[in-house]
């Protein structure tokens, strides 16, 4: 098989499980380091006349990070399209199956097992806080309704403000969201790069939890880790 990956968590999923399947990658898909594919651009903007010089047998792709034109136009091309949809933890796993066996996997990867057990044993969280979580900030962006990212929080105690909110991805001013009185803010380091000197500033007197935006938003192998890793960082937010 010849795979173009347009989405970094799909890319780092086919590299551990088919070494050498990945043909094309786009330019924001950093795990595995040094991985050996040509790069085509962006998720939003990836470049399909260098796709269709790869000749791939599938593209693989999301309905939330990719652009539909850019997928109509590979499909009227004559390339085979997978599209996963992952807005909850469990849709993480069966997608990923899905993704890894259309892509000429011989079996489920002892990886994707090790995650899914890794949360399906998750010990329930001994209190629950409430949390804003940025997601871009110029304007203020905020996780809203139904993302996978929510799910993972809610799933390690924490309730974002927004997850009844009509939009997935609001922009809300940082006054409001202040005024909301979170117990916490999580703040990522994708897609803006949070930094402990550019997003904390901006809510005084309310903990800041500076996470990986990798565990946070990727699923894939770091899945494995992602319970610990944001635990641990939601953790030292409130020392």
């Amino acid at each position: 098989m010849r795979v173009v990956s347009l989405v970094p968590s799909l890319t780092e999923a086919v590299a551990e499980t088919l070494p050498g399947a990945l043909v094309g990658v786009t330019d924001w898909c950093t795990h595995p380091a040094g991985l050996d594919a040509t790069r085509i651009g962006g998720t939003k903007n990836p470049k399909l006349d260098r796709i269709l010089d790869l000749a791939p047998d599938l593209v693989i792709a999301n309905e939330e990070e990719n652009r539909a034109p850019d997928l109509a136009a590979l499909r009227e091309a004559g390339l085979d399209v997978l599209v996963t949809e992952v807005r909850t933890v469990p849709q993480a796993f069966s997608e990923l199956a899905r993704v890894l066996a259309a892509c000429g996997a011989p079996a489920r990867p002892r990886w994707l097992d090790e995650a899914e057990e890794t949360w399906a044993t998750l010990p329930p969280p001994e209190s629950r806080v409430r949390a804003v979580v940025p997601i871009w900030r110029r304007p203020w962006m905020v996780l809203g309704r139904d993302t996978f990212a929510g799910d993972v929080l809610a799933r390690l105690g924490v309730d974002h403000v927004y997850a009844t909110h009509e939009s997935r991805y609001p922009r809300i001013p940082v006054e409001e969201l202040l005024g909301a009185r979170p117990d916490l803010v999580v703040l990522p380091d994708e897609p803006y790069a949070f930094t402990a000197d550019d997003g904390p500033e901006a809510f005084p007197g309310v903990p800041c939890a500076l996470v990986s935006g990798r565990h946070l938003t990727w699923y894939g192998p770091s899945l494995r880790e992602a319970p610990r890793a944001l635990a641990e960082a939601l953790r030292a937010a409130h020392r």
